[in-house]
C-alpha cells in the first residue's frame, strides 16, 4: 500500500479546513434564518428561469462594475436543464443569507452583515484562511490567487469600474453591488426601480430575469414577484435564509 506524506504545514491546512467545515455543519442544523439582522432596509433577489437565456450579459456586468478578473466570476450562470423543449439556467450570485456559514465561521469578523443584510467583506481585515470559502454551500466566493494589474477585457464595454480591486490572498464575492444601492439612496433613487441604484447585473440583464429590491417593501419589484409566483431558494433546508429566491420556468413560457 502507498503512503502520503504531508508536512506541518499542510496538515495544518487540512485540519483548518475540516474545522470550517464543522462548524459550518453545526450553524445551519440549528439556526433560524429570522435571526438575521433587520434594519430599515432588506435587499433581496429574484431570478425569473423563464426568462434567463443564458445571455451571460449580467456576468460581463458585474464583472466591469466591480473591477473582477476575467479569471474569476462572481455571477456564474449554469445550465439547469430543460423545462418542456427549453433550455433552463440557474444564475448563482452570492445568495446573501440571513444566517450566513461565512460570517459565523470567519474568525477575525472579515466576513459581516449589513444592516441591510447584505453579506459584506472585509478586504483589509481577511487573512485569507479560506474557511469562509469552504463553509459557503452555495460556491459563492471565488479566491484571489494573484494580483490582478492588467487591464480589464470588461471596460469600458460592459460598465465602468465602481469599486477597489481585492488584493491577492483572498476570497471575493457578489455583494449586490452594495456602492450602487448607497450612491442611489443618497440621490433619492430607488434601487430595484432606478437602475443607476440597482445590482448591475439587474440593469444588464435584456429579458428583465432578475428582479431587484426591499423586502420590507410591499410594493418593491420584488416582493411583488414574489407574491405573485410560486418561488424557492437553493437549499432552504439548511436554514441559511438565502435572499436569492427564483421563479421556476413554466413549460407554456
Amino acid at each position: 500500500m502507498a503512503h502520503i506524506k504531508i508536512n506541518r504545514r499542510d496538515f495544518l491546512k487540512i485540519a483548518g479546513i475540516g474545522t470550517a467545515i464543522i462548524a459550518s455543519t453545526q450553524l445551519v442544523k440549528g439556526s433560524d434564518a429570522s435571526e438575521g439582522v433587520q434594519g430599515e432596509h432588506q435587499w433581496a433577489m429574484a431570478i425569473d428561469q423563464s426568462k434567463c437565456n443564458g445571455c451571460g450579459y449580467c456576468v460581463m456586468a458585474c464583472r466591469a462594475h466591480n473591477d473582477i478578473s476575467p479569471e474569476i466570476t462572481w455571477n456564474p450562470v449554469l445550465e439547469a436543464g430543460e423545462v418542456g423543449d427549453k433550455k433552463t439556467y440557474l444564475p448563482r450570485p452570492c445568495m446573501q443569507c440571513t444566517k450566513a456559514p461565512c460570517v459565523e465561521v470567519c474568525m477575525v469578523k472579515a466576513s459581516y452583515y449589513r444592516p441591510d443584510g447584505i453579506v459584506m467583506m472585509d478586504y483589509d481585515r481577511c487573512i485569507g484562511c479560506r474557511y469562509c470559502e469552504v463553509a459557503c454551500p452555495y460556491g459563492a466566493r471565488s479566491f484571489n490567487w494573484k494580483k490582478f494589474d492588467g487591464p480589464n477585457p470588461a471596460v469600458p464595454e460592459w460598465g465602468e469600474p465602481e469599486i477597489e480591486r481585492r488584493p491577492r490572498g483572498v476570497p471575493e464575492k457578489c455583494s449586490f453591488c452594495y456602492q450602487r444601492i448607497d450612491r442611489g439612496l443618497a440621490l433619492g433613487l430607488v434601487p430595484g426601480v432606478d437602475p443607476d441604484a440597482t445590482p448591475a447585473c439587474a440593469g444588464a440583464c435584456p429579458t428583465g430575469a432578475r428582479i431587484f429590491g426591499d423586502l420590507k417593501d410591499p410594493n418593491s419589484p420584488v416582493s411583488q414577484a414574489l407574491h405573485d409566483n410560486p418561488n424557492f431558494r437553493l437549499r432552504e433546508d439548511l436554514g441559511t435564509g438565502p435572499r436569492v429566491y427564483y421563479i421556476p420556468a413554466k413549460p407554456e413560457a
